[in-house]
C-alpha cells in the first residue's frame, strides 16, 4: 500500500497536468474555431487513434524494434570500449576523437551508406538509433567506471586483486548509477534515431505514419502518432527508472524515491 502511495504521488501531478493542458486545449480551440488542418482537438486526435488503432500498434511496433534494437547495440558496444578505454589513457586518447566524430556526425548524411551496406530493411534503422545513442552511453560508462573510491581501489590493489576482479567488484557497481543515467538519455534518443530513418527511407513505422499523414494534411492523425511516440517514450523511460530504483536500491539516487 504505501508502495502505491508513493507512486501516485509521483505520477499524479503530471496527470492533472497533461490533463488540465489538454482541456484547456480543447477550450481554446473550440472557442477560437481553429481550423482542424492546423492544430485539431484532443477529442479529434483521440478519434483517429481509436478509428484506426491496428494501424498506429503495428507501426508502433516497426519503430519500437529498431530503436532497442540500436539502443542495445549501442549500449553493448559502448560498454566494452569503455572498459578498455578505462584500463588504458593511451587508447582512450586514440579512440576518443572518432567517438566525438560518431557524435557529430550528421543521420541525414550518412543514412545513404547505411542504405547501401544494410539494404532498405529494418537494420538501417537499426544503425542510425545506434549511431544517436553511442556517444552518451560511451561517456557515462567510462566516466562511471573510473569513478571509483580511492582507498577501495588502493584495498583491493594491496589485496592483489587482479583486473577482472576490479572490473566485477569494484568498477562496474561503481558504473552502474552513470550507466543508468544514460540509459535515460538514450532511450528517447533511440526513438528518435529510428523515426529519423523512417522518415530518410519512406519504410513501415511511425516516421511513414507522420508522413502520410502530413501529406494528406490528416492533422489528427499526425498528433495521434506523436501521441504514441511521447507515450512510448514515457513508458520506456519508466521502466529504465523501475529497473534502477530496484537494482541501485543502495545508492544515494534512489534512496527516498
Amino acid at each position: 500500500m504505501q508502495r502505491a502511495v508513493r507512486w501516485l504521488a509521483v505520477a499524479l501531478p503530471p496527470l492533472l497536468f497533461i490533463a488540465g493542458v489538454v482541456l484547456l486545449w480543447e477550450f481554446w480551440v473550440r472557442e477560437r474555431e481553429v481550423a482542424e488542418y492546423l492544430v485539431p482537438r484532443p477529442s479529434a486526435v483521440w478519434e483517429a487513434l481509436q478509428g484506426d488503432p491496428g494501424r498506429y500498434a503495428v507501426a508502433a511496433r516497426e519503430s519500437l524494434t529498431a530503436a532497442l534494437g540500436g539502443l542495445v547495440v549501442a549500449s553493448v558496444g559502448a560498454f566494452a570500449l569503455a572498459v578498455l578505454m578505462a584500463h588504458s589513457r593511451l587508447l582512450e586518447r586514440a579512440l576518443y576523437p572518432t567517438a566525438l566524430m560518431i557524435k557529430v556526425m550528421p543521420v541525414v548524411a550518412v543514412y545513404p551508406l547505411f542504405a547501401i551496406w544494410f539494404g532498405f530493411g529494418i537494420w538501417p534503422k537499426v544503425a542510425i538509433a545506434a549511431l544517436i545513442t553511442f556517444f552518451p552511453m560511451l561517456v557515462n560508462a567510462l566516466i562511471g567506471l573510473r569513478s571509483v573510491d580511492p582507498a577501495a581501489l588502493d584495498f583491493m590493489r594491496s589485496m592483489h586483486a587482479s583486473r577482472w576482479d576490479l572490473l566485477w567488484r569494484l568498477r562496474l557497481p561503481s558504473s552502474l548509477p552513470y550507466v543508468f543515467a544514460a540509459l535515460r538519455i538514450s532511450v528517447p534518443l533511440s526513438l528518435i534515431g529510428a523515426v529519423v530513418a523512417e522518415f530518410l527511407s519512406g519504410s513501415s513505422g511511425m516516421g511513414q505514419l507522420i508522413l502520410i499523414a502530413n501529406g494528406d494534411f490528416d492533422t489528427p492523425a499526425l498528433f495521434g502518432a506523436i501521441v504514441v511516440l511521447a507515450v512510448l517514450g514515457v513508458a520506456l523511460t519508466a521502466i529504465v527508472a523501475a529497473v534502477e530504483h530496484r537494482v541501485l536500491f543502495w545508492h544515494e539516487s534512489t534512496l527516498g524515491v
